[in-house]
C-alpha cells in the first residue's frame, strides 16, 4: 500500500486496509451515493420545516468549533465505529447476516453509534442518528472504505450544525 508516493510498512498498511481507510475511485459516480447525499438535503429542509434554526454566521462557519463538528468528530467517530468496529463484526459469522440488505455487523455498529450519542443529546435526536448511523454503515460495507461514509457523515454534519447552531 502507498501514502503520498511512499509504500508504508506492511504493519502500518496492514492495519489501514483493516480500517478501511483505502481510497474507492469510484464511489462518486454511484448513484447510491447521490441518494446518501439528497437525503441529507431532505433530512435539513425537514428540519427547517419543523424546528427554530439559527443559522451560522460566516466567522462561526469558520470557528475551530466548527470544524471540530464537521471534521474532527465524524472522523474519529467512523475510525471507531466503522473501521474498527464494523470491521470486526462483519468478521464473526453472526456479523455478515442480513435483514433487508442491512448486516448485523452494521446494524450493531449502528445501535452503538446511537447510544454514544445520548452522552451528547436529548433522547430522540440520539434516536434520529440511527438512520445516518446505517447510511455511513452500508457505504462501509458497498465500497469497502471508510472515505466515502467520511465524506457524506462531513456532509451531514455540516448541515444539521449550520442549520441548527452550535452546542
Amino acid at each position: 500500500m502507498r501514502h503520498r508516493g511512499r509504500a508504508l510498512p506492511g504493519r502500518v498498511a496492514g492495519t489501514w486496509q483493516r480500517l478501511g481507510l483505502r481510497w474507492c475511485p469510484w464511489f462518486y459516480r454511484d448513484p447510491w451515493f447521490y441518494g446518501a447525499l439528497l437525503a441529507g438535503l431532505g433530512f435539513w429542509l425537514g428540519l427547517w420545516l419543523a424546528v427554530p434554526i439559527h443559522p451560522l454566521t460566516l466567522s462561526q462557519i469558520l470557528s475551530p468549533a466548527f470544524c471540530l463538528l464537521v471534521v474532527g468528530h465524524p472522523a474519529l467517530e467512523e475510525v471507531l465505529f466503522r473501521g474498527y468496529l464494523q470491521s470486526y463484526c462483519s468478521k464473526q459469522p453472526w456479523g455478515q447476516r442480513t435483514w433487508r440488505g442491512v448486516t448485523l455487523a452494521n446494524a450493531g455498529t449502528a445501535l452503538a453509534f446511537t447510544l454514544g450519542h445520548l452522552w451528547t443529546h436529548p433522547p430522540l435526536w440520539a434516536l434520529a442518528v440511527l438512520a445516518p448511523a446505517l447510511v455511513f454503515g452500508y457505504s462501509r460495507e458497498r465500497y469497502a472504505s471508510l472515505y466515502p461514509g467520511l465524506l457524506l457523515h462531513i456532509f451531514y454534519n455540516a448541515g444539521y450544525f449550520g442549520l441548527v447552531g452550535l452546542p
